[in-house]
């Protein structure tokens, strides 16, 4: 289950509106509204773990789905751009893993393997290449 599904029905559970989760997390009612309707996630595990407390869950509980969590992480790490390139990247490897174009299907841990070895390649080439580097971070090298 995705963390939208996820952040929903711990909401509907502990009979939240989302306004009033909103109030009692200091999150926004927008956010709230895009993250349920599964159109972006969190921009930082801080948000989650708000979520979590608010919703007497843990934020594992609703990142289980561990592409929600490297989008997540992609997104503190390098905003919003390296979210939407992760997520593409995690999307895509999903069709690949469901056996899509022809491709033999994976077993779990090769699917673990294939992923964290992605997130990794991808985080080292965003040190090393200077472009992906704000202009104020570049002009201060």
């Amino acid at each position: 289950m995705a963390f939208a599904e996820k952040l929903k029905q711990a909401r509907a559970k502990m009979g939240l509106t989302q306004m009033e989760l909103s109030r009692q997390t200091g999150i926004s009612h927008r956010a709230i509204q895009t993250w349920e309707s599964g159109q972006k996630y969190p921009k930082s595990l801080e948000s989650v773990m708000k979520l979590a407390n608010v919703l007497n869950t843990t934020t594992e509980e609703l990142l289980s789905d561990s592409a929600d969590q490297y989008i997540i992480d992609a997104h503190e790490k390098g905003g919003a751009k390296a979210a939407a390139d992760v997520e593409k990247m995690v999307n895509d490897m999903k069709a690949l893993f469901a056996g899509g174009n022809g491709a033999p299907e994976l077993d779990e841990e090769e699917k673990d393997g294939i992923i964290a070895a992605l997130n990794e390649a991808y985080w080292e080439a965003k040190r090393r290449n200077k472009k992906y580097t704000p202009k104020k971070d570049q002009n201060e090298a």
